[in-house]
């Protein structure tokens, strides 16, 4: 790789400045991206590169559509992720110059209804830390990345039911759900929704008119990329493109590299586009200004100038090679971006992708800023394509050693697969079915599906399927709770790495049963043959009475057996005997009482 890039130093060693963009090579330039798109196995992606307040470059490369061979263009419209956040935040910086926001005030003065799971979050936590990254919370992605909704109320209640891991402002940790936070405290002082505040302060006002929010209008767009997963063998497959829902605020925007070239514009130029303040300068000179510390190790070997990690409001910010560098990312299934700018330098770097989770956007974004800042190039893309070589040997010897020392669990699940089904919920998180069929455990989140294979005792693991194919690289524990009675209670999930697993309650799956189905089991029955139970029907429901305590509604979960719909780890499981109900065992935390039933005279 160093012999190839030889000649470009050649060709660059001339002095590059602003008004001196028509000396540099892009033909030279093009090739080199070509041949990482190549050797990256990329199906296609878009670049702009933008001088003070001009774009000087754009092009599409590869193909939008790979199927049908479609080439991507400047203008194709690809999702950004979270290279939306800076939108968000931007929104409130807007507000804050209207002196609508205090940035260090709570963000429950704006919602009052938000809670955090913690007194001190709600005391000390403030508007400023959900930007930064700093209120303490680890990402708990799972819970809007399984559990979709499109109600902000219930997405903010789940908040209140997601554990710190910990104290504020003592490690940044990147967190999707403070920026829906923040574009829902916009919405609150506006009285407009997120898109709307986001289209009416920056996109009609930087001419970024197919930029858009929402799939139904990424669909019908005609210059629009499909989205594709590309595994370490190089194989590809589209991907669906998926629906953020609530979560918008922290990446739901689509759109194209010449079209966000204007965004950078804007930010290199102090918040000024075509000579109008977009973006207040104060805030743009804090937004880009380090908040917090995301990592403040020594610099790497390899590279020693590329220094420090920081971030401000929906940017991070580093030392690249001596020049200051303010950057974002951006993954959502199928595609991935990277929105750059050096702000001393007057340059700007824009790069979408149609692949998921693609080293492409940072090997680019690097390649480029070396030719543009006119430095040495470093071969960053042989040290990329290095690293995944190593990645995929590292797989495949750990795969071969899976295989080698797999054998069949020695042991049993506690209860039958049947026992297992139900519905399993957790506040913070959401909801999730599992169900038999054929013989396997099937789960159903609020998007996504999957199926549980067992591995010993009551613990399985949980492959997804994505597409009609599961993925059988990633496996999720599920570790199945019993209750004092020996019933399956709920499920344990390491759900968010930085804590415990998740435990998620079960509720058995009802029966619906007839009321002439139910009459079979009316009756007076006799515990330890002293005290009488009653079991009756009311408004079509089954209940059983016990004198000096409450009615339970009883509901069917088996053959004879019932639930006490109010009382966790109670049970009642009735006795047939040539086709009669003859009698009745309450199953409870403290034992289990027997009653026969008492014949009708």
């Amino acid at each position: 790789m160093k012999k190839l890039l030889t000649p470009i130093l050649i060709l660059l060693s001339i002095s590059f400045g602003y008004g001196q963009s028509k000396n540099f090579n892009f033909k030279q330039l093009e090739t080199e991206l070509e041949k990482a798109r190549i050797a990256l196995n990329t199906p296609g992606f878009a670049v702009a590169i933008v001088q003070k307040d001009k774009i000087v470059y754009a092009k599409g490369f590869g193909y939008k559509d790979v199927e049908n061979q479609v080439p991507v263009t400047e203008n194709t419209l690809f999702a950004i992720g979270s290279s939306s956040k800076a939108f968000t935040s931007a929104v409130l910086g807007v507000l804050r110059k209207d002196e609508k926001i205090d940035f260090d005030e709570r963000p429950s003065k704006y919602i009052p209804e938000l809670r955090f799971a913690e007194p001190w979050m709600n005391e000390q936590i403030i508007v400023k830390d959900l930007m930064a990254h700093r209120t303490g919370l680890p990402r708990h992605d799972f819970s809007w990345f399984m559990f979709p909704s499109e109600s902000k109320s219930e997405l903010i209640k789940r908040i209140e039911f997601q554990e710190p891991f910990t104290g504020l402002r003592q490690q940044w940790y990147y967190n999707n759900w403070m920026f829906f936070l923040q574009g829902e405290i916009g919405a609150r002082l506006t009285g407009k929704s997120w898109e709307q505040n986001v289209k009416e302060l920056f996109f009609d006002r930087l001419g970024m008119t197919r930029s858009n929010f929402r799939i139904p209008e990424m669909e019908k767009e005609a210059d629009k990329s499909f989205g594709y997963s590309v595994d370490l063998d190089g194989k590809t497959k589209r991907m669906d493109y998926y629906n953020i829902a609530a979560m918008g605020p922290a990446g739901a925007i689509n759109s194209s590299v010449s079209e966000m070239s204007n965004w950078l514009i804007t930010w290199i130029n102090g918040g000024k586009f075509k000579g109008e303040q977009i973006i207040p300068e104060d805030y743009v000179k804090e937004a880009m200004s380090a908040q917090m510390v995301v990592s403040a190790g020594t610099p790497s070997k390899e590279h020693p100038d590329v220094q420090f990690s920081n971030y401000g409001y929906g940017w991070f910010l580093a030392s690249y090679r001596g020049h200051y560098r303010v950057e974002h990312g951006g993954n959502i299934d199928g595609f991935s971006a990277s929105a750059s700018f050096f702000p001393i330098d007057s340059l700007g770097i824009m790069i979408l992708t149609n692949q998921n989770g693609s080293p492409l956007p940072n090997v680019v974004r690097n390649m480029i800023a070396d030719r543009m800042l006119n430095l040495e190039p470093a071969d960053w893309l042989g040290e990329t394509v290095k690293r995944l070589e190593e990645a995929k040997e590292a797989q495949a010897k750990a795969k071969a050693a899976a295989d080698s020392t797999a054998k069949a669990s020695l042991t049993k699940p506690s209860h039958i697969l049947m026992d297992y089904t139900g519905t399993y919920e957790h506040p913070g998180y959401g909801k999730m079915e599992i169900d038999l069929k054929n013989d396997t455990l099937f789960v159903q989140t609020g998007l996504l599906g999957g199926f549980l294979e067992h591995k010993d005792y009551d613990t399985f693991n949980m492959y997804l399927i994505y597409q009609g194919e599961p993925n059988k690289d990633n496996a999720f524990p599920f570790q199945f709770v019993s209750n004092m009675t020996g019933d399956i209670s709920g499920l344990k999930a390491a759900f968010e790495p930085t804590l415990d697993p998740i435990e998620f309650k079960r509720t058995p799956k009802a029966n619906e049963l007839s009321v002439d189905d139910l009459k079979k089991y009316e009756g007076a029955y006799l515990l330890m043959g002293v005290q009488e139970v009653k079991v009756y029907i009311k408004e079509e429901k089954l209940y059983a009475f016990v004198p000096g305590q409450p009615e339970y509604e009883l509901v069917n979960i088996g053959e004879h057996e019932f639930n006490l719909k109010v009382l966790e780890g109670f049970k009642v499981k009735f006795e047939e005997k040539d086709g009669e109900i003859i009698a009745v065992s309450f199953i409870q935390p403290n034992g289990t009482f027997r009653g026969e039933r008492k014949k009708v005279e």
